[in-house]
């Protein structure tokens, strides 16, 4: 079969007149031009360019080929256009990846507010923590929070957000009883894969009892607010809890950076640019909580 895109580089040059000019146009080098031609040639058997000291001239059988190739640039973009239409549409499917803490306590209302504002698109919410591959379509928008952008792959098109902050969150309650002299001992709740992160310290408050562990953030919440003793938390979680406070005498620690992740071909549907952008403004307004500024006081 011919390659469409040896056809693109047939037709420019028969459009510029030389290779120099064809290579200018598709912002390649001559080198490319040279080798595509090459291979177009030898797939059709025939030599489609005489060599003039003027310049590239079309022999009788890249006229041939001319007509044919102008038809297939018509066709190709009458294709992309009707593609590109529907997928510009706003409606139909629009998945988004991100951590269940993400969801939960941030950002499903701003889901639901989009959601009121495009009722055509159908939004559906991969709520975990493993990336999906957006290259296969698994999802359509990846939110994470990542340390190190060049950890991510090179295909992905990233938007990037604030800067996300955690600390070492109590109850109010239980502060106060273990300022009062409560015999009860205090234990650091972790998560089971994660322990006792190394940035983390005990400040104010001195941790006396075993761990206590938990599978899910979700348990490990309800676990501090219980009075069980101390953990760690984003700040975007304990300091909008009302019933939590962070230790006093603790640091904040950088989590690393919220992006927005969407694979690049995707990223230019409609559905898409809406909700990336509408998003954006969003996590911008968040940026405050999620640096730790809005601080919980004890």
């Amino acid at each position: 079969m011919i390659d469409w895109d040896d056809i693109r580089y047939f037709l420019a040059v028969s459009r510029g007149g030389s290779v120099r000019a064809a290579a200018k146009s598709l912002g390649v080098n001559h080198a490319t031009v040279l080798r595509r031609i090459a291979q177009l040639e030898e797939r059709l058997g025939a030599l489609m360019f005489e060599k003039l000291p003027a310049g590239y001239r079309l022999t009788a059988a890249g006229e041939e080929v001319l007509d044919l190739a102008i038809q297939m640039e018509a066709s190709s973009r009458q294709l992309e256009t009707r593609v590109f239409g529907r997928d510009q549409s706003v409606r139909g499917l629009l998945r988004v990846t991100l951590t269940p803490i993400l969801a939960t306590h941030l950002l499903i209302p701003d889901f639901a507010e989009f959601a009121r504002l495009h009722p055509d698109i159908e939004m559906e919410i991969l709520s975990s923590g493993e990336l999906a591959n957006l290259t296969n379509r698994e999802a359509d928008v990846a939110i994470r929070v990542v340390y190190d952008r060049k950890t991510l792959p090179l295909n992905l098109h990233g938007l990037k957000g604030p800067e996300v902050f955690g600390g070492v969150y109590i109850s109010r309650d239980r502060l106060a009883a273990w300022r009062a002299g409560a015999a009860d001992p205090l234990r650091w709740i972790v998560i089971s894969m994660h322990g006792i992160p190394e940035w983390a310290s005990e400040g104010e408050v001195r941790t006396t009892g075993a761990p206590f562990r938990t599978t899910d953030a979700a348990a490990e919440i309800v676990a501090v607010r219980q009075g069980l003793g101390i953990t760690t938390l984003p700040c975007f979680v304990g300091d909008a809890d009302p019933l939590l406070v962070r230790v006093p005498g603790t640091d904040l620690h950088m989590y690393g950076t919220l992006w927005l992740l969407t694979q690049r071909e995707t990223r230019k549907t409609k559905r898409v640019r809406l909700f990336t952008e509408y998003l954006s403004r969003r996590l911008a307004a968040y940026a405050p909580l999620l640096a730790g500024l809005s601080k919980s006081r004890d």
